[in-house]
Order: C-alpha cells, then sequence, then structure tokens
C-alpha cells in the first residue's frame, strides 16, 4: 500500500466533492500541462456521475480553475469561470451520454492553444481527489502518478525510442516502465516513461528539438503518492492484521507507525508534523465557521442547520454528542457553499472525523499530540478501506464515504481513550459493518440533502463503535474481512444508488421539486 495520509486527510481544498470538485480540478491541471502551448478554448464533455451531478458539485468552477493553473485549496476557485473569462480562455460545458465511458467520474477535454494545436485529455475522478488519465487524443494511455512519469509526443518512425531511452539513460534517470500508444504504423504516438527518479528539466528541452518529437513534458499527478509502488517500506503494511503485527514488533502505537511510514515517504519528520498540523489547523476552522456565521449553500438545502443543532439541548445525546453532531453539519455547509474543507477521506464525509475527534478532544481536554496521533490512527483506516475496498461515492455508494469516514473516526475516538491496536481496529470494523450497503443519492445531484444528516450519523455510529470496542463487545468477522465485505456490496450496488441522482431518495417526487434559492436545480 502506498497511499499517503494526506491522500485520506485531504485534499485541503475548495468545494462539496472530493471526486466531482477536487478530482475535476486535478484533471484539469494535468491536461493544461499535457498542452504544447497557452490554451484559448477548451470543450468539457461530462460522462455518467459528472454528467448528472456536475453543476451541484462546482465541477464546472474546478474544471476553469485546474485550467488557469490553481491549486484545490485556492479560494478563487470559486470564482474561476469568472476568471476565466476575464483571461480569454473560452469554456464550454456539455454532457455525454451515460455508459459512453467505464468509470462513473469520467470527463473529456478537448482543447486548442493559442498556435492552434489541439489535444484531447479524458480523465478519471477515482475518489477522494485522486485521478487517472485514461486517453490522449483518443489513445488509451494509463497515467496514474504513482511514479515520475514523463509523456512523450512524437511520430512512430525508426530510432525515436531508442533516442528518448539513450537520453535518459545519460541524464542517469531509470526507466520503471515504459509504455508506448499509437494511432497507426508511422503516425502519432504517445510514450510513457515512469521513473525512479524525475527527469531534469534540461532533459525536457533536449528532448523538444529532437526530430520527430512533437511535445515532451514532465506530468505531476496533483495529490498522487509520492512513493513508486515497489519501494518497501520499513513501517509498510497492506493488512489490518499486518498493522497489528508491526505495531506490536515495533512497540508502536497504530498513529505512531503511519507517522513513521509518512516519514519514510516525505523524508523529513519537520514536513509531515507541519502538513498534520496545518489539517488539524483546518479542521478546526471548518467545523467551527459556519456555526459561527452560517452560510446558505449552493443548492439552498443547508443554511444554519449546524447552529440550530448546538443550540437545541435534549437528554436524547450529552453534549460532547451534540457538539460532535453539529460539528460535523458544520463541515458539510462549509464545503457546500465553496469554502475551504479537509476531505476525510472525501468532501461528502468530510464532517465525521473532525466532528468527532475535536469535539470529544474538547470534553476529555486532551492535548494536541493526542489529536494530532488520533488523526494519524484515522488515516491509516482510510489507508486500508481505500486499498481493499473505495471511498468513492460513484464506486461503492455513500458505505465508501460516510461509513470509512465512521469507521477513521471509530479508530481514533478509542485511540483518544487509550486502546490498542486490535481495539481501535475493532472500532472501526463496527462502525463499517452497521453502514454496510449506505447509499449514495444525494438529491438534485448535491452534496448537502441527505449528505449533512449523514454525517452527523456517522459520528453517532463511530462513538457507539468506539464505545462497543472499548467495552470488549466485537463480532467475529475481523477488520479485513469486514472491509473486504464493504468491497463487495459496493460492486453489488446499481448505478443508480451510487452518485447518479438517479435512485433512492433522490427519486423520490419531492426530489424533483427544487428548493428555495436552489440555483443548481433551476439551471438544470
Amino acid at each position: 500500500m502506498n497511499t499517503s495520509a494526506f491522500e485520506i486527510l485531504g485534499p485541503i481544498m475548495v468545494g462539496p466533492s472530493s471526486s466531482h470538485t477536487a478530482g475535476a480540478l486535478r484533471i484539469a491541471l494535468v491536461a493544461r500541462s499535457l498542452a504544447p502551448a497557452p490554451l484559448e478554448a477548451v470543450e468539457a464533455t461530462y460522462y455518467n456521475s459528472f454528467a448528472r451531478t456536475h453543476r451541484g458539485h462546482g465541477t464546472d468552477q474546478a474544471l476553469a480553475a485546474g485550467l488557469l493553473g490553481m491549486a484545490p485549496d485556492d479560494v478563487r476557485v470559486r470564482d474561476s469561470l469568472a476568471l476565466a473569462r476575464r483571461s480569454g480562455l473560452a469554456l464550454t460545458f456539455r454532457e455525454g451520454e451515460d455508459g459512453v465511458m467505464a468509470h462513473p467520474n469520467t470527463v473529456s477535454l478537448a482543447m486548442r492553444c493559442t498556435t492552434g494545436a489541439t489535444l484531447e485529455v479524458c480523465g478519471e475522478s477515482v475518489g477522494g481527489g485522486r485521478i487517472r488519465i485514461s486517453s490522449i487524443d483518443g489513445v488509451h494511455v494509463e497515467i496514474g502518478g504513482d511514479y515520475p512519469t514523463l509523456y512523450v509526443s512524437h511520430y512512430d518512425r525508426p530510432g525515436v525510442l531508442a533516442a528518448l531511452t539513450a537520453a535518459l539513460s545519460a541524464a542517469g534517470v531509470n526507466i520503471a516502465t515504459m509504455r508506448t500508444y499509437r494511432q497507426s504504423r508511422g503516425g502519432k504516438a504517445h510514450t510513457i516513461f515512469e521513473t525512479d527518479e524525475p527527469a531534469p528539466e534540461e532533459l525536457i528541452e533536449t528532448c523538444r528539438t529532437r526530430k520527430d518529437i512533437l511535445f515532451c513534458a514532465l506530468v505531476s499527478v496533483p495529490g498522487a503518492a509520492p512513493v513508486s509502488p515497489d519501494i518497501a517500506l520499513k513501517d509498510g503494511f497492506d493488512t489490518g492484521s499486518e498493522l497489528t503485527s508491526l505495531c506490536h514488533a515495533r512497540k508502536l502505537s497504530i498513529g505512531a507507525v503511519m507517522r513513521e511510514r509518512e516519514i519514510e515517504i516525505e523524508g523529513t519528520s519537520d514536513a509531515v508534523d507541519a502538513q498534520m498540523a496545518r489539517v488539524l489547523a483546518t479542521m478546526r476552522d471548518e467545523v467551527a465557521s459556519t456555526i459561527e456565521h452560517p452560510v446558505r449553500s449552493l443548492g439552498g438545502y443547508l443554511f444554519g442547520e449546524a447552529k440550530e443543532v448546538l443550540s437545541t439541548f435534549s437528554p436524547l445525546m450529552g453534549q460532547g454528542l451534540r457538539r460532535a453532531c453539529a460539528y460535523a453539519m458544520a463541515v458539510l455547509e462549509r464545503s457546500a457553499s465553496m469554502g475551504v474543507i479537509v476531505a476525510a477521506p472525501t468532501a461528502g464525509s468530510a464532517g465525521v472525523v473532525p466532528g468527532a475527534l475535536i469535539a470529544a478532544a474538547e470534553e476529555e481536554g486532551a492535548s494536541e499530540d493526542k489529536v494530532l496521533e488520533a488523526l494519524w490512527t484515522s488515516s491509516a483506516i482510510g489507508a486500508l478501506i481505500a486499498q481493499h475496498a473505495s471511498v468513492a461515492g460513484a464506486e461503492g455508494g455513500c458505505q465508501a464515504e460516510v461509513g470509512t469516514a465512521s469507521a477513521m473516526a471509530a479508530g481514533g475516538l478509542a485511540c483518544l481513550a487509550g486502546a490498542g491496536p486490535e481495539t481501535i481496529l475493532d472500532a472501526a470494523s463496527i462502525a463499517v459493518a452497521n453502514l454496510l450497503g449506505l447509499v449514495c443519492d444525494p438529491v438534485a445531484g448535491l452534496v448537502e440533502y441527505p449528505c449533512q444528516m449523514r454525517n452527523a450519523v456517522g459520528v453517532a455510529a463511530a462513538a457507539s463503535a468506539a464505545q462497543l470496542a472499548l467495552a470488549g463487545v466485537h463480532g467475529p468477522i475481523p477488520f479485513d474481512e469486514v472491509v473486504h465485505a464493504m468491497a463487495e456490496v459496493g460492486r453489488a450496488l446499481p448505478p443508480e444508488l451510487r452518485e447518479t441522482a438517479q435512485g433512492g431518495l433522490a427519486a423520490e417526487p419531492s426530489a424533483q421539486i427544487p428548493c428555495q434559492g436552489c440555483s443548481a436545480c433551476l439551471e438544470a
């Protein structure tokens, strides 16, 4: 498993959906880097879930932001369409036919450069903000970003590949994989080199001047794991059982193992500690801002609910759980109004982990170090689920999003209580097991209803799961098998129940009536 902790507790982003907003932005960033000259016009074609829900997810703004070179956490994302117009970049958006593309979250970007050159890049958003480039100019490719990647567009002629491999060798760059895709013999071809170390910029300039080479670029896939899949990590693990064995062998907690593993990936403890501190700071801001200052969401369904929950006293739940549910709901209000949040592991489930952990930490007076360790613990659980199941609603339903987030939060809560590795994974297992089959049915295609309420329920499930595990109550199915069952259930869900807004609550008559001020619905 090579997933970074900050792919699970991240990206830090603007918008309501990690797959439909941050993922779309990242596809556009990569497409922009592949263009041989500045862009003057782009036509975006959405497919499957993207086609049905792009308005409510801010996907249009996300693509515009990526094409302008913005990062996922740039607050200008919300204004990117206007900024594109001012810059002279002409953008058009259209919806393609269902079923044409295999992946549920697919967009094709047909780009025209100021030089007249054209390029079409097709990308897939595979969940949690991660992406994959699947075709260039209609030729199937696979660019996932696991390795440093060199992309070369050239003619299919004798000697071209030999010259390229010789140039890489001369620059001291070792080739991990090399794949060439061509349209026809002697025609245009694309070669993708995955390397063990990044190619130097001077090599790129040299390649661009060679005969028969049309374009050459280093491809950086934002959010991809910064470690090659075949590197053996000292603190690496691939399953929950391997993780617990490693904890006992190293005499470390789950959080400490995940942190040490991240240091292996990043190289320095200062870098990883600073990044996790930034994650926590952003989480603290996101749980409080819309309670203090409610903001109407893009679709109009959310406005002040978190504040109402926090201020309504009831014997049904204690102060800590009431606060945790309100915090979780506040995060969804912020994301749905194009505010900055931490996807954990996705934007649609972003409220569960911070809602549960920050509220519990406030109740217990937990130290900063203890909260950070709980976040490291949560990231380990999320990484395992992402490895063996899915964290994307379009692939596995809401069980993949709120279910995963609840498992992460349950493990984090158990960690805050001082539990050991087995108890922490028991807590995560209970949370997943009892949210199996939860469908993703966003009304009007908006990450608002029932998403905000499901984040609150995810918090309650996490608290219950942690309490059961701490009391020694656990089921007969171990964590790894529960995650396997989660993957099987996700695959069994029909497309109507996987973020297409075609089934479940989204298909009921009342869901077809736009709410007051719902601009996304009214534009559909």
